[in-house]
C-alpha cells in the first residue's frame, strides 16, 4: 500500500502555544509554509474550514500557484452552496493546479458553529444532507450528459458540468466524522476516511466499522490518521518538550479566557475517552493537549525521537492506516523538521515491511 503524508497550511502563524497575530490572511506566510511542505516531502497539505475562517479553496489556489508538486486537501462543509456549483468550482481548481486537488468533507458536529453560517438542522439530518450532496457532487463530476435530481434537500433539472477534473474517475473525497450516521455516509462515499489520533484499540475498532459499511456498497476505503508528533534527539528531551507545550498551552488558554467545553462531536468524545485512560498510552501516544482543551480537533501526539515515532506510525500502518496527517505545535518549524527524518524514516520502514510481506529481501 502506498504511504501518504499530509501537512497543514494556515493563513497566519498560530497554534495552541502561539497566539494569533497580524492579518487573518498573510500571503507571504502561506507561500513560505506551502514551499516548506513541498521541500519537506509532504504529499499534500490540508487547508482547514471553520465558520469564521478564510475560504479554503482560494487559499489552496494561491498555495498551488507558488508550488509545483505539493497536492492539497481542501476542507469543505456541504450544505452551504449548491453541490453542482461546488463540483464545478473544485473541478476548475483541479484543472488549474494540474490534478493536485482532493476535498475533505467536514459535515460538522458543533451546532453553534453551524448556526453561524445559517444551518439549524440536527446532526443526523446534516449527515443525510451530506449523503445527498455527495451523490450529486459525484454525478456532476462524472456525468457526460445533463441529469435531473429530485431529492429531499436538492432539486436539479439538466445539471451538467463542462469542466472535468484531470483525475479519474474524479477528485478524491476524504471524509471526517465518527458518529454512526457519519460512518454510514463514509461507507457510501469516502475514498479516504479520516480519524484523529486515537489508541490502537480505538483505531482497530473504527477501521473495522467503516470497512463493514463500505462493503455493503461494494466499496473499499483507505484510512488517514491525524497526529501532532513531538520530536527531539532523545526520548527524555521529547517528553520534556511535551511538558513544556502543555504548560504553554495552559497559560495561553488562561490568558485568552478560553473555556474548556464538553465536545459536541463524537470524534472529540473518542479522544477524551482516550485521555481519561491516561496521558501516555500505547507506545507513545500523548493525550495532554486533548485533555487540557477538550479535544478540539487534532490534538493528540506521538512523542519521542524520529526513530521511535516512525515505529509507532508503523504500528498504525499495520492496522490499515496509509495516510498520516501530521502537524506540529510550532507549525512551520515542525513541518521542516518532519521532512528531515520522520517522513523519510517512515517511508523507508513501510517499504521494508512491504518487501518482507511479499518475501523480498532488501
Amino acid at each position: 500500500m502506498s504511504l501518504e503524508f499530509i501537512g497543514y497550511i494556515a493563513t497566519q502563524p498560530f497554534s495552541e502555544i502561539h497566539p494569533r497575530s497580524g492579518a487573518a490572511v498573510q500571503p507571504a506566510y502561506v507561500e513560505k509554509v506551502a514551499r516548506a511542505h513541498e521541500e519537506a516531502g509532504f504529499d499534500r497539505a490540508l487547508v482547514a474550514y471553520h465558520s469564521d475562517s478564510p475560504d479554503s479553496a482560494f487559499i489552496a489556489s494561491y498555495a498551488a500557484s507558488v508550488t509545483t508538486r505539493l497536492k492539497f486537501l481542501v476542507a469543505h462543509r456541504p450544505g452551504f452552496i449548491s453541490p453542482t456549483v461546488a463540483a464545478r468550482q473544485f473541478a476548475t481548481l483541479d484543472v488549474f493546479n494540474g490534478g493536485r486537488t482532493a476535498i475533505h468533507i467536514i459535515t460538522g458536529g458543533d451546532d453553534q458553529e453551524l448556526k453561524a453560517d445559517g444551518s439549524f438542522i440536527g446532526k443526523d439530518e446534516r449527515y443525510a444532507r451530506t449523503d445527498e450532496y455527495l451523490s450529486v457532487l459525484r454525478q456532476e463530476w462524472t456525468a457526460d450528459t445533463p441529469f435531473d435530481h429530485h431529492g429531499t434537500y436538492y432539486q436539479f433539472e439538466g445539471a451538467h458540468s463542462r469542466v472535468k477534473s484531470p483525475q479519474l474517475p474524479h477528485i478524491p473525497v476524504y471524509f471526517g466524522g465518527a458518529s454512526q450516521a457519519a460512518i454510514e455516509v463514509a461507507g457510501k462515499h469516502a475514498d479516504v476516511y479520516a480519524l484523529w489520533g486515537e489508541t490502537y484499540e480505538q483505531v482497530r475498532d473504527i477501521v473495522q466499522r467503516v470497512r463493514e459499511e463500505a462493503a455493503k456498497h461494494g466499496r473499499t476505503v483507505r484510512f488517514s490518521l491525524s497526529l501532532r508528533p513531538i520530536l527531539a534527539d532523545t526520548e527524555e528531551q521529547a517528553w520534556a518538550r511535551a511538558d513544556s507545550i502543555l504548560e504553554r498551552a495552559a497559560a495561553l488558554a488562561k490568558a485568552n479566557g478560553t473555556p474548556r467545553r464538553e465536545p459536541a462531536n463524537e470524534g472529540s468524545r473518542r479522544l477524551l475517552a482516550a485521555a481519561e485512560q491516561g496521558t501516555r498510552l500505547d507506545k507513545r501516544l500523548w493525550t495532554g493537549i486533548a485533555g487540557l482543551l477538550g479535544a478540539k480537533g487534532n490534538s493528540t501526539s506521538l512523542v519521542g525521537t524520529a526513530e521511535q515515532v516512525a515505529d509507532a506510525l508503523l504500528d498504525y500502518y499495520d492496522l490499515g492506516i496509509t495516510t498520516f496527517l501530521i502537524r506540529g505545535f510550532d507549525p512551520l518549524e515542525d513541518a521542516i523538521d518532519y521532512g528531515k527524518k520522520l517522513i523519510p524514516l517512515t517511508r523507508e520502514r513501510v517499504a521494508r515491511r512491504e518487501r518482507e510481506k511479499h518475501g523480498k529481501v532488501a
